[in-house]
């Protein structure tokens, strides 16, 4: 058979194989080095627009060097801002997926540090789903399985190298104190993902965006930070709630420079305290082991978890309530991070 000119010889390369990844760009993250690999510009802008101007984490190991390659797709037939279904994952043969449909899909090989990403070009359309579900789910999961690292879902603020694990359900209002943390001189490590090594309760994250409703607005005195957020583009939720997805590398505040050594975990409570001068209480010993296993639950499945528990939990872990304003709250992690509490 005869390929006319310009066609791809889709019968003698059915894999792709031979479509050498033209591109590649470098990022420290997670204290990783990542190698980044794509024919498409498009794709690598969108690490760029991730991962550019972050601090350089570095945990006391040797950094890995871990691969993902970008792959792009020809357009679908879908309808017009369509929202990409949500991404179902499995495991076989030392590989981990996770599939959104045919065309927006990610293939881990955690053995071989190494990672695939094919998404379509309709997805450049989405930038959120396409960095949060496909790209951060490749660097979250490598970086997690590779360096023994305990992923947790919460945030996580600090200063002078100490830092401070703050959980809870969702609806809490996590997003909203760490954002008043570092509008009120704490360091801001993570918002959403904090990936912590086991042995030494050391904490680092990826501190590029910060999602908060518009409504926490109304507790921003500061101008420049409340043009901040009011100039931040608008993310939905698979949830249906509208967030501000705020860029921490342009905003107001200091980014932690290195990842902080845990000085405890704090649950951040909805419910308001009932002396407003005494936010912060301890959490008993036997409730501490129960409320952080039901809160992560993923993360207590995972081979480091033990030891974190353990540590973490000799270290401290505490209920925060609401005061009368977010700064008292702040005003509590500043007391705990200072060892008076």
């Amino acid at each position: 058979m005869t390929i006319p000119h310009g066609m791809p010889d889709t019968d003698a390369d059915p894999f792709r194989e031979r479509s050498a990844p033209a591109f590649s760009v470098r990022k420290a993250i997670l204290g990783a080095d990542f190698r980044f690999d794509s024919a498409s510009a498009a794709l690598l802008q969108v690490v760029e627009t991730a991962y550019a101007g972050l601090p350089p984490h570095r945990l006391p190991v040797t950094a890995p060097e871990l691969h993902i390659e970008l792959r792009l797709l020809p357009r679908r037939a879908a309808p017009p801002g369509a929202e990409p279904l949500p991404v179902r994952t499995q495991s076989g043969a030392g590989l981990l997926c996770g599939v959104m449909d045919a065309s927006n899909y990610v293939v881990l090989a955690p053995a071989q540090r190494q990672a695939l990403v094919v998404t379509s070009e309709d997805m450049l359309d989405q930038p959120y789903h396409l960095r949060y579900e496909l790209v951060e789910f490749a660097v979250f999961t490598l970086a997690t399985r590779v360096l023994g690292l305990v992923p947790l879902h919460g945030a996580c603020v600090g200063r002078q190298g100490r830092g401070v694990l703050l959980l809870g359900e969702s609806g809490a209002g996590k997003s909203t104190l760490a954002l008043h943390s570092l509008l009120h001189g704490l360091d801001f490590l993570a918002e959403d993902a904090v990936f912590v090594q086991p042995d030494t309760l050391l904490a680092t994250g990826v501190a590029n965006y910060l999602h908060v409703q518009a409504d926490t607005l109304h507790h921003v005195g500061d101008q420049v930070a409340r043009h901040w957020l009011d100039c931040s583009p608008r993310i939905h939720r698979r949830s249906g709630v509208e967030k501000c997805e705020a860029d921490l590398r342009q905003g107001p505040g200091k980014l932690a420079a290195a990842p902080l050594d845990l000085v405890g975990a704090v649950f951040v409570s909805a419910e308001e305290a009932g002396d407003a001068d005494v936010l912060l209480g301890p959490v008993r010993l036997g409730d501490a082991v129960a409320r952080l296993r039901a809160n992560q639950s993923y993360a207590a499945t995972q081979p480091g978890w033990d030891r974190f528990e353990q540590q973490l939990i000799r270290r401290g872990v505490h209920e925060l309530r609401r005061g009368h304003h977010p700064r008292d709250a702040v005003a509590a992690l500043h007391g705990l991070l200072d060892g008076v509490h």
